[in-house]
């Protein structure tokens, strides 16, 4: 039974960079070894409707065509997950507006603003550079997946969370 647009995907993986370092997975005994383990995190597999966008486009269509019980390792290119750094969305602001709100502004904190979360590029004198790219953009990501489980999509619907015994 081979995935196709609008089935209901259930799968594991593993998100690494391609020096091998491990960014994200569904396995918790993997977070674990690769100190990237969060407790409020529930661990498994995530269910998707495949083909409409609930994930990144490179993986998305990777899944197309794999059946239950399928591993396969995908490259996606910055293109096809998070795209390229945009230089629009660094906007430098006032280090006082951390000031007034009793922050010191540190490289590489991330900050809650009105515009979102983004991180601190640079502090530099009076001034703060503020990144709101994803913090995946421009990277090249490498997923091991291994297809659990496909709901078929009927006719005209899509297939959900509470139709899958996972």
């Amino acid at each position: 039974m081979k995935i196709e647009a609008g089935d209901f995907v259930v799968f594991h993986y593993v998100g690494r960079f391609e020096n091998g370092e491990v960014f994200d997975t569904s396995y918790e005994d993997i977070a674990r070894e690769n100190e990237i383990y969060v407790e409020e995190r529930e661990y498994g597999p995530l269910g998707v409707n495949v083909g409409v966008g609930e994930i990144i486009p490179g993986l998305d269509e990777a899944l197309i065509g794999m059946e239950p019980g399928e591993k396969k390792t995908i490259t996606v290119p910055p293109e096809k997950a998070y795209g390229m750094p945009d230089p629009g969305l660094v906007i430098n602001v006032s280090k006082e507006e951390f000031t007034k709100a009793g922050l010191e502004p540190m490289e590489g904190m991330y900050v809650m603003t009105d515009s979102g979360i983004a991180k601190i590029a640079k502090v530099e004198g009076e001034n703060v550079a503020l990144d709101f790219n994803h913090p995946l953009a421009g990277k090249t990501l490498i997923f091991d997946v291994e297809v659990v489980d496909v709901q078929k999509a009927a006719e005209g619907e899509e297939v959900s969370d509470s139709d899958i015994e996972a």
